[in-house]
């Protein structure tokens, strides 16, 4: 009786310690590549969600305005990354990894570090524009004077 062994011989069966250890680097390799994207995106959403925020104030002091015939203010103080809404007491912090710059008419401008963006009762407001950093991200936030109106874009940086 003969068997048969297909050609295999048990040498070349399983694989060697090198070829494990070369595999497991490759895997290392590639998680810290994942990591490091991981967290460029919390800087994105982290940012993103502060924008996101400030446009939703100075939208609600819009419509406060135009809905009580009053004048509404967002007042930013830049030295402490926050923000009040005028007759709310609330302060709204923004990260301090995020850079935060602030355009707005000259009368606004109250003290080092501070100023607001004002609206109307008829909807307008002194307009500006407000402009978030994070690392090589921008987002920035353009009030049109006339209308009053917020706009939210992403920017980028090499602009």
């Amino acid at each position: 009786m003969h068997s048969l062994s297909g050609g295999v011989d048990n040498k070349t069966k399983g694989f060697t310690l090198l070829e494990l250890m070369i595999v497991l680097f490759i895997m290392v390799l590639g998680f810290s590549v994942v990591g490091i994207n991981l967290s460029s995106g919390n800087d994105a959403t982290a940012l993103k969600a502060a924008s996101r925020d400030i446009a939703s104030a100075l939208r609600f002091a819009r419509g406060e305005a135009l809905i009580s015939h009053q004048e509404m203010t967002v007042n930013f103080n830049l030295i402490q990354n926050t923000y009040t809404v005028s007759r709310r007491d609330k302060i709204y912090a923004i990260s301090k990894s995020i850079g935060v710059t602030l355009v707005t008419a000259k009368r606004e401008l109250t003290e080092e570090g501070m100023g607001r963006v004002r609206f109307f009762p008829d909807g307008s407001s002194t307009g500006g524009r407000i402009t978030l950093k994070k690392n090589k991200l921008t987002w920035q936030l353009d009030i049109n004077w006339l209308t009053g109106q917020v706009e939210l874009n992403d920017k980028d940086s090499s602009e």
